[in-house]
């Protein structure tokens, strides 16, 4: 059993050292893999809008670019902090090599609490942060793109920030506003690539999506998608939150409904037809599918004992604990990994990236299609292990990756 108490990045390391060990992988390449190629911590004093100089706090973590430039989101929250950086960068290796794309892996993050900015505030904190850490990224080196608290605005800003010395980049960053050469599909991508994983893992699991109850926690851009593209493959959306509270209703949300609800009055509280649940209770509901989109860390010992869905699909990063991880194994219900669930965003990602270097653009239809392809391979070589072996798919997903990293830095000769 781990240990009780773990951050995000001992986390990301357990899961490692548990793929490691059962690939019986050898003691250097664990020192390579593990280690981070470079860490970057830099101060962004900005003139407020009332006059006053703030100084934030950002980072920028390049995990692994083995398999190609680093790649990984910027997020703007008051508690992002060095150790959380260090594990999403790591994430994002594995994630993208488990996907099969040519990226490494990265993260970025500023301590800011962006509700209480202004939009001019953040413009001129994108800017100082994007070329205090310009040095690091490039078309080929690192691409930053949208995470948490940023968007497609934010990306622009960022690339036209670069752009001032080093020319026109569009291919610096992705997630940009397709005006300015981002793709066609890429906002929808993460909640597309859940519901393709959910279709895929319900068949693994012995059921079809058509009637398959299904509770979504978070109403964000990733939770809002998937909840669209479950509805519309005939899900019955028994329960839906955001960081105000959850609704429920066991005959069925109309998701049309909850997504005006939620634009006009901000929040999901009120929604005709509905009855009130916390993001606690919603958790504990009896379900086919059950999918975190949120935050992390909300499956935990205090109520993996008492999950009652047949599936787990984890849309969100890391929101279950390694010990909730073991308690569900122990229960027999089946889990979709995070690395693999929520992979739809950077594939699309790295779309844009190749239509920016080719300056030669796709429709939305080859988008998905495409998209499809990838994570549908993807899913099904880590089912396959996962039968095959007898291990969980988290361990599965994990070894996958491991193994493409290790080869190419053997064949490197890193």
């Amino acid at each position: 059993m781990p240990p009780a108490r773990m951050s995000m990045y001992d986390t990301a390391n357990y899961y490692f050292d548990k793929a490691a060990e059962w690939m019986g992988l050898e003691r250097e390449m664990r020192i390579l893999l593990k280690a981070p190629h470079r860490e970057i911590r830099v101060e962004i004093p900005i003139r407020m809008d009332d006059g006053r100089l703030e100084s934030f706090v950002g980072y920028r973590v390049q995990h692994n670019g083995v398999r190609g430039p680093q790649k990984g989101g910027i997020r703007y929250h008051p508690e992002v902090d060095l150790n959380e950086v260090r594990a999403l960068a790591e994430l994002m290796t594995w994630k993208t090599a488990l996907v099969n794309i040519p990226f490494g892996g990265a993260k970025g993050g500023v301590t800011c609490d962006p509700a209480k900015m202004s939009k001019w505030e953040l413009e001129r904190l994108t800017r100082r942060f994007t070329s205090k850490i310009a040095l690091i990224l490039g078309p080929y080196r690192d691409i930053p793109a949208p995470d948490m608290n940023t968007n497609a605005q934010v990306m622009a800003w960022m690339m036209d920030e670069y752009g001032r010395k080093q020319g026109h980049s569009p291919a610096v960053v992705t997630g940009k506003p397709v005006e300015l050469g981002g793709s066609k599909g890429r906002e929808a991508a993460t909640g597309r690539g859940v519901s393709i994983v959910c279709a895929l893992a319900a068949a693994q699991a012995g059921f079809e999506l058509p009637g398959a109850r299904v509770v979504i926690q978070g109403f964000g851009n990733v939770g809002s998608f998937t909840a669209r593209f479950l509805h519309e493959a005939g899900c019955k959306v028994i329960a839906l939150s955001d960081q105000f509270g959850g609704v429920t209703n066991p005959e069925g949300i109309d998701v049309a409904e909850a997504l005006a609800h939620a634009q006009m009055h901000r929040k999901l509280e009120g929604l005709p037809r509905t009855r009130p649940i916390t993001n606690d209770d919603m958790l504990l509901l009896e379900c086919d599918i059950l999918v975190p989109a949120a935050v992390g860390g909300v499956i935990n010992t205090a109520n993996a004992e008492q999950i009652a869905c047949r599936l787990i699909v984890e849309a969100a990063n890391a929101p279950t604990s390694a010990r909730a991880d073991a308690i569900l194994e122990r229960r027999g219900i089946p889990l979709v990994p995070d690395i693999l669930v929520n992979a739809g965003g950077v594939i699309v990602s790295y779309f844009e990236w190749t239509q920016n270097l080719t300056q030669f653009f796709w429709e939305e239809d080859r988008v998905n299609e495409e998209l499809s392809r990838i994570l549908t391979k993807a899913c099904h070589e880590v089912f396959a292990l996962s039968r095959a072996r007898q291990i969980p798919m988290r361990l599965a997903a994990y070894v996958v990756a491991l193994d493409r990293v290790a080869a190419a830095t053997r064949l490197r000769g890193v």
